[in-house]
């Protein structure tokens, strides 16, 4: 009898302690799977229309994208507290001379990829054909318990494009 409660007893304190075990929360924050694409400050004066045309294990998409006014974040701090700790802080966004867009592209995947840009400049005139061959990025921002982040991003300027940063 006595082995049995000393069996029942370390189980419970297995099972107490399995139990409290800290989960991890994971956001609910789901991924867009795009191609994003931004045409460099210098660069975005002479570029009227892109198209854009994205490769990845056989599977190609291409579009005319819709260009938006690129921005930056701007910091604008916290307030102290009135114990020593921070009130909320805020930040705003402005224009940075860039121009921005996105290539729907599902499902992305970590394997190479080719993206090929044309498009029209200012005057309507046609844009060098440009083509780069990279591997997307994978990223795991809130642990790898909560999945991992692929990120595909070119920027176009005028020597053509590169892997954004």
């Amino acid at each position: 009898m006595r082995k049995f409660v000393a069996i029942a007893a370390l189980a419970c304190t297995a099972l107490l302690a399995a139990g409290c075990q800290p989960e991890t929360a994971c956001p609910a924050i789901a991924q867009a799977q795009v191609v994003a694409l931004t045409v460099a400050r210098d660069y975005a004066a002479s570029v009227r229309a892109v198209q854009l045309k994205a490769c990845q294990a056989g599977r190609c998409t291409e579009a005319e994208l819709e260009l938006f006014p690129g921005t930056t974040t701007v910091d604008q701090g916290c307030e102290p507290g009135p114990y020593g700790g921070d009130r909320p802080c805020s930040a705003t966004s402005s224009p940075d001379g860039t121009l921005t867009g996105m290539l729907m592209f599902e499902p992305l995947g970590d394997s190479p990829m080719e993206v090929t840009s044309s498009g029209t400049d200012a005057n309507g005139l046609p844009l060098p054909v440009r083509t780069l061959t990279f591997t997307p990025r994978v990223a795991y921002p809130f642990g790898g318990q909560c999945g991992r982040f692929i990120t595909a991003g070119v920027v176009l300027d005028a020597g053509g494009l590169r892997q954004a940063p």
